[in-house]
């Protein structure tokens, strides 16, 4: 691992000299925009494709697709949440007992000990794998995304949302059953799970062979190309941008040095494996959304008197939304995409993290999982909805805005992450140096996260020697410092799409294999007693 760690380093100082070349050559911004702009382009459009007015496929897909499974399984999603919690909190770990090992001597992240025990049950709690997917999941779309659909839909889309978030649990429950079900254990104890693993053995046992490779394959492409774009050169972009206002710097090369910097930090985490990033994100994770969620909380009490009025605008306007926000289906639509951008319920990402976990019962990680979507949509998205509609309680700005979702306050246009933070501006002091902290936690948790998910789709492509993993992580860290130092716009709509993309492979494991999602649940369910 130290060697590989060096190398990490060295190389990484090898590109600090071009990039910085990069990032001063005044028109380098212009001209990624003309190179991957019909790129992206292309691949939004083909992706989200309508089959009405402003409805794309791909949304009613997913949808759909969460309202079967919560149908099909008697609503897993409200009537085992507090199994789930209790799964989480350990309260059946001696069913499900793995036997420890000494915290000595690791090998590339896994510890030499417990490769044996890890061959038959995983390698992280149930805990770090929830933690490792919800930081893959919470993130700026938490901070942005929210502002972005009250901007354009109104308190209404935030009812949506939640419902949008309360349907994807069931979907995330079904496709992290999958997961560990169908997963790889590889001669050193390591494991290897997600969409690709279920979809071409799950689909080989139907006696679908050709078809399950070809989704498996197109799945791990989509996930690489999400890993580099969404989950990682999106995130540094953001963080780079909240810090550089923070600081005041202005020089065109303070981009590739925050990027260099985040660059090594993430790269010292991803070295690890699983079991170092989980290591982070579970420490990470809880810390920062508690402070997030501590901050809405005071605004929130701090205004109680508006919150019965914030509720009520939430419910009346998902129904009879006011002029100018596109009438109901508009609303609608903006809350569910805002809300399925940000879980990723259907994507099949989290599976890949969850499938790491320590059990001899797959279900009981698909009900851990079904916590995610709760936890990023209907709490902490609903938290930030609250906090911006009762700041805008006096009309400060109005709804629909400009139509692309920013709003005029004050003389001044702000849009996403802009809005949130005047919002809180409002309430708390030097309240641009907390978001900053916000935005760089969630962006990093983010990338740490995504790297594992784009690392296991290479692995499934390229193969599980230590050269593919190097080559995969080199470039990972370098689309961070190239992610900080340049102008993003296009690469987001790119790996937006990249994102989306995997629901369409993803939904044919899925729609193969629900029927056993259900047979793993009531083993599960006997084995702790819930069911007789």
């Amino acid at each position: 691992m130290n060697n590989l760690l060096r190398s990490l380093c060295l190389s990484c100082m090898a590109l600090l000299i071009p990039i910085f070349s990069f990032a001063q050559d005044v028109g380098i911004d212009e001209r990624i925009d003309q190179a991957f702009q019909p790129i992206s382009d292309f691949f939004f459009d083909f992706i989200f494709f309508e089959i009405a007015e402003d409805v794309p496929f791909v949304l009613v897909l997913l949808v759909m697709s969460a309202l079967f499974f919560t149908l099909y399984f008697g609503f897993v999603n409200i009537r085992r949440f507090t199994t789930a919690v209790r799964v989480v909190r350990g309260k059946y770990d001696d069913i499900e007992k793995h036997h420890g090992a000494s915290e000595e001597a690791s090998v590339d992240g896994d510890i030499r000990d417990t490769i044996r025990d890890e061959s038959a049950e995983g390698e992280v709690s149930h805990f770090q794998a929830l933690a490792t997917a919800v930081s893959g999941t919470v993130g700026n779309g938490n901070i942005a995304g929210v502002a972005l659909a009250i901007a354009l839909g109104g308190p209404g889309a935030t009812f949506w949302m939640i419902i949008c978030g309360l349907l994807g649990m069931s979907t995330k429950f079904v496709e992290c059953t999958l997961g560990v079900q169908y997963r790889d254990v590889g001669p050193d104890g390591t494991v290897y799970g997600g969409p690709m693993y279920y979809i071409s053995k799950g689909l080989k046992n139907k006696g679908f062979e050709t078809l399950g490779k070809i989704a498996a394959v197109l799945f791990a492409i989509f996930c690489i190309g999400g890993s580099f774009g969404g989950g990682n050169a999106a995130q540094s972009n953001q963080a780079t941008i909240v810090l550089k206002d923070l600081m005041g710097l202005e020089s065109t090369a303070a981009g590739s040095v925050i990027g260099l910097v985040m660059a090594i930090i993430v790269g010292v985490i991803i070295i690890g494996g699983i079991k170092r990033i989980a290591s982070v994100t579970e420490k990470v994770v809880p810390f920062m959304a508690g402070l997030y969620l501590l901050a809405c909380l005071y605004i929130i009490l701090s205004n109680f008197g508006q919150v019965g009025n914030a509720f009520s605008l939430i419910f009346t306007q998902a129904f009879t939304p006011q002029a100018g926000l596109g009438g109901l289906v508009g609303v609608l639509l903006t809350g569910f995409t805002r809300a399925a951008f940000s879980n990723e319920a259907g994507a099949g990402s989290a599976s890949i993290a969850h499938s790491a976990v320590k059990t001899n019962y797959s279900a009981s990680e698909g009900l851990v999982a079904l916590l995610e979507p709760f936890i990023d949509t209907v709490v902490i998205c609903t938290m930030t909805a609250l906090v911006i509609i009762i700041y805008n309680t006096g009309g400060v700005f109005e709804y629909g805005g400009d139509g692309d979702g920013g709003v005029l306050i004050d003389g001044v246009t702000y849009e996403g992450a802009g809005i949130t933070s005047k919002a809180f501006a409002q309430y708390i002091p030097y309240s641009n140096v907390f978001l900053t902290v916000a935005v760089v936690l969630f962006a990093v948790s983010t990338m740490i996260s995504w790297s594992y998910y784009g690392l296991q789709s290479w692995k499934f492509l390229f193969g599980r020697g230590k050269t593919a993993d190097l080559v995969y992580k080199l470039i990972f860290c370098l689309f961070i410092i190239i992610g900080a130092a340049a102008n993003m716009g296009s690469i987001w709509r790119f790996s937006d799409a990249m994102i989306f993309a995997m629901v369409f492979p993803n939904m044919v494991g899925l729609f193969f294999l629900f029927p056993q999602v259900k047979t793993q649940l009531n083993r599960y369910l006997k084995a702790i007693g819930v069911i007789s």
